[in-house]
């Protein structure tokens, strides 16, 4: 497998929809399989998880298996242990040169600056309307993939609304959320959800060692899939340059919260200056997954855990912008620990 948005990676790592293995999660595999197989496939599901354990991987794969095995009372798909589709089977070639006229993907592009946007524009979500009132190319299935549906903003969530209230026959959406339970209700509503969990040390160590063609044994691929606590995404970003080492400075300021140590903060600033978008990406994973924690300890009290989950808003908020203006990244390592420190304050 790999992650989920690539462009927070380098150019090395294959991106999903080329990714023909799966690690881990193979009861999920199997309820997609089994629901298929029945016949009574429903037409919407949201897949979610946190980021980097596979959720676009498994859509991909799920979308690879229905577009080339249109009929699920057919023998291959009876016989089928997995959702598994050969590298070099036309319709996995045409997916993964985005080539495939059935298959519909709706995820973030570059504006006309060349700079990711912050959401999925709202006229690709609308493409959905004619791409499922159209009859599919091959007289199968038609399919989208949005990539992430926490992407959206409201106008897409509205756009896609309509769709998931009433898809056409022989219709099937794979929604990837990192975070399903802030998905708009209505569309949530309306979806299957198969929830994804961290994947084992071991998995995220194989599945990074594939992504980037490495051995699983290799002790910096261990390292890394250690530091990433399930998330594969994770372990390759901690891969790439020195992004392990700044873990482990961001881990340090991270447990001394409340506590803030300025001249911590300001080597991490500078370490963080001047640096590419998967440095950035880097930091705000680790800060992430430490308010992923606070959140699920739950020894806090409701009015803890609403300032941990406002933090949460609100970091994430400012990660974005940093990244899309491409603003001074030393006021926003402050701007960042000030409120995790307000946020971890009993």
């Amino acid at each position: 497998m790999s992650p989920e948005k690539t462009d927070d990676l380098s150019g090395d790592v294959p991106h999903p929809r080329v990714t023909t293995e799966l690690f881990g999660h193979a009861d999920a595999e199997a309820t997609l399989l089994d629901a298929y197989r029945s016949g009574r496939v429903p037409h919407a599901w949201l897949i979610g998880g946190e980021r980097g354990i596979g959720k676009a991987t498994l859509a991909y794969r799920m979308a690879r298996f229905v577009l080339a095995n249109p009929e699920p009372a057919m023998p291959a798909v009876q016989k089928a242990k997995s959702l598994a589709v050969k590298a070099d089977h036309p319709v996995a070639r045409r997916i993964a040169g985005q080539a495939h006229s059935d298959l519909l993907v709706l995820e973030r592009t570059l504006n006309d600056k060349g700079k990711l946007r912050q959401d999925i524009a709202v006229e690709d979500v609308r493409r959905s309307v004619s791409f499922f009132g159209s009859t599919a190319g091959e007289g199968g299935w038609r399919v989208a993939v949005v990539d992430s549906v926490d992407e959206l903003n409201r106008f897409g969530d509205n756009a896609l609304l309509k769709i998931v209230e009433e898809p056409p026959p022989r219709s099937l959406l794979l929604l990837v959320s990192h975070s399903p339970g802030r998905v708009l209700p209505t569309i949530r509503s309306r979806c299957r959800a198969l929830m994804l969990r961290p994947l084992a040390t071991d998995d995220v160590a194989r599945a990074a060692a594939n992504a980037i063609g490495r051995k699983a044994n290799d002790p910096d691929v261990h390292a890394a899939a250690e530091a990433a606590v399930g998330s594969v995404g994770r372990a390759l970003l901690f891969l790439e340059g020195d992004a392990l080492q700044l873990r482990q400075q961001i881990v340090g300021l991270l447990e001394s919260l409340p506590k803030l140590d300025p001249r911590a903060l300001h080597a991490l600033g500078d370490e963080l200056a001047g640096t590419e978008a998967e440095t950035l990406a880097a930091f705000m994973d680790t800060v992430n997954s430490w308010l992923s924690a606070q959140l699920a300890a739950g020894a806090r009290d409701k009015r803890s855990l609403a300032r941990v989950a406002e933090a949460w808003e609100k970091v994430n908020r400012a990660g974005i912008d940093t990244e899309t203006y491409n603003l001074d990244r030393k006021p926003f390592v402050f701007s960042v620990f000030g409120m995790l420190a307000e946020a971890a304050a009993r």
